[in-house]
């Protein structure tokens, strides 16, 4: 039996490292089925006591994941909007969640553009390891929304608060090296050879005992979960509150419609 309950994000054995992988073409976006298929598998990972360590990576050459779909927001009617941005909030926060508290060790493989979900998937597991070509932004503004998976709150804990201004107030864009340069990511390998380094480094996992590992991993966390639980739950508070306003529904439409939006500010 699968341990995924869906096809959109996959899950490979191999001795004590599992390898996730999303997919869902033509970007590996994020939806109301992968959220919960990937809380469900890192659920099940976590029970699996002979995993010691899981690499997550994107389906294809081009995305590591672009995550939302944004067409799950360009519904006209504020309140089915709203409730979809509810579910969807939630839906990313258990996934996410689940995944940084997964007690082995958790490595992105980040094979191609990693942009907002994307990258905020990334942000919750403990090393990123990016290929020369991957990019990575929180452009959510962009397009009237924000951050709602810990983006705003994990970056800024990675590269300080300047740079996470820079990528999600200004929608600054970042490549492989500049990501390495911030701290954002650990490594960067050539194209095509992030999921072999992550496996590699995953290998390295077996080597130590997986009790201390998994007790390390939870002093290390301590004091940043407890910096930063409130700013999750916000993060999430504030994505719902952004619908019903103009500038949400123009942003995510005109991005669907290929167009330049036109803020109103209300």
């Amino acid at each position: 039996m699968s341990m995924s309950p869906s096809e959109k994000v996959k899950v490979t054995i191999d001795g004590h490292v599992a390898r996730v992988t999303i997919d869902n073409p033509a970007a590996n976006t994020w939806d109301i089925d992968s959220l919960p298929a990937l809380k469900a598998v890192v659920e099940a990972l976590n029970a699996d006591r002979t995993i010691y360590a899981l690499v997550l990576t994107g389906a294809g050459e081009k995305f590591f994941s672009a995550g939302a779909d944004l067409k799950l927001f360009a519904d006209s009617d504020p309140a089915a909007a709203k409730t979809m941005a509810h579910s969807m909030a939630y839906a990313f926060g258990e996934a996410f969640e689940t995944l940084a508290d997964f007690r082995g060790v958790s490595i992105a493989a980040i094979n191609g553009f990693a942009m907002g979900g994307g990258l905020e998937v990334a942000l919750a597991c403990d090393i990123r390891i990016a290929e020369s070509q991957a990019q990575m932004a929180l452009p959510e503004a962009k397009v009237g929304l924000l951050p709602c998976a810990g983006g705003t709150q994990r970056l800024a804990q990675l590269v300080g608060d300047g740079w996470a201004k820079r990528m999600i107030l200004c929608g600054e864009r970042v490549s492989a090296e500049k990501a390495l340069q911030l701290g954002l990511v650990e490594e960067v390998v050539g194209a095509g050879e992030a999921l072999a380094a992550a496996t590699a480094l995953a290998m390295q996992v077996g080597q130590q005992s997986p009790v201390a590992v998994a007790a390390c991993k939870r002093l290390i966390h301590s004091a940043r979960d407890i910096a930063i639980a409130g700013g999750l739950a916000a993060e999430r508070d504030e994505f719902v509150q952004l619908f019903g306003t103009e500038d949400q529904w123009e942003g995510v439409n005109a991005f669907l419609e290929k167009r330049k939006p036109e803020w109103k500010n209300q």
